[in-house]
């Protein structure tokens, strides 16, 4: 039997925001098992093939999890949990995963699926914020090459927090304007060549460490750390479900 990962409690905690009901005799009855199958895929990056029979037919299981994708019931189920978030702090960052040649999109249109390309071979970015006790609030993904401030604004609209934190490459008039005007206070030390050396709070800045463990934390599963998906929407699937249990994980402490 493949070990399963999912509490009772932490089941119990997401099995209504999932679509189905528990009375359905069809293959909505096995919410469970399948998350359960997404997970096991998740932590070890085995191929799809490579799923244990016990979970099921995997061609079966992965039209199921694309499906849940594009119909955006990972997100609902991330942005259900994250309601929970402590707004004190609002920390944007950014991190590259390589892709495997298997994840290589076969559009030449590489951009349009969050793939670009480097010395390094093919890279993907994820953009991230993070609430003040380091747990996952946002997600984009961009192509590898692209910078981190350009999806700066976008992490943080629409929050609410006293303080937003991030490194100097996120040091720029406009997005400090855009802080100011969400009403927090911008905790980000200024570039060398900036003429202004403003001010910032050197104590506070220090917990901006949360937001690289939690690359840490997301890259514990392997499907992360590389990615294996042609499709953005199902790495984006892959990444929701590893905050997903980032959260269950933090709620039941």
């Amino acid at each position: 039997m493949t070990r399963t990962v999912l509490k009772d409690e932490q089941w119990d905690r997401i099995k209504d925001m999932l679509p189905g009901k528990v009375s359905d005799p069809g293959p909505t009855a096995d919410n469970r098992l399948f998350i359960e199958s997404i997970l096991w895929l998740a932590r070890t990056g085995a191929p799809w093939r490579d799923m244990p029979e016990e979970f099921g037919d995997w061609h079966n299981i992965y039209n199921r999890f694309s499906r849940w994708s594009l119909k955006g019931i990972w997100n609902q189920v991330f942005e259900e949990l994250s309601q929970d978030c402590d707004m004190e702090y609002l920390m944007v960052d950014g991190s590259i995963t390589r892709v495997h040649q298997h994840g290589a999109p076969k559009k030449r249109n590489n951009s349009a699926e969050a793939v670009g390309k480097s010395r390094g071979g093919l890279t993907t970015k994820i953009h991230a914020a993070t609430d003040a006790l380091g747990n996952p609030v946002r997600f984009i993904l961009t192509a590898g090459q692209a910078s981190e401030y350009g999806q700066a604004n976008a992490l943080i609209e629409g929050f609410s927090a006293d303080f937003v934190l991030a490194d100097k490459g996120y040091d720029s008039n406009a997005f400090l304007l855009e802080v100011k005007k969400s009403g927090a206070e911008a905790v980000i030390p200024p570039k060398r060549n900036r003429i202004d050396q403003r001010k910032y709070d050197k104590e506070i800045y220090k917990e901006r460490n949360l937001i690289e463990r939690l690359f840490q934390k997301l890259k514990n599963f392997r499907r992360v750390a590389t990615r294996y998906e042609r499709l953005a929407r199902n790495y984006m699937g892959m990444l929701q479900i590893a905050a997903i249990m980032i959260w269950l994980a933090w709620q039941r402490q």
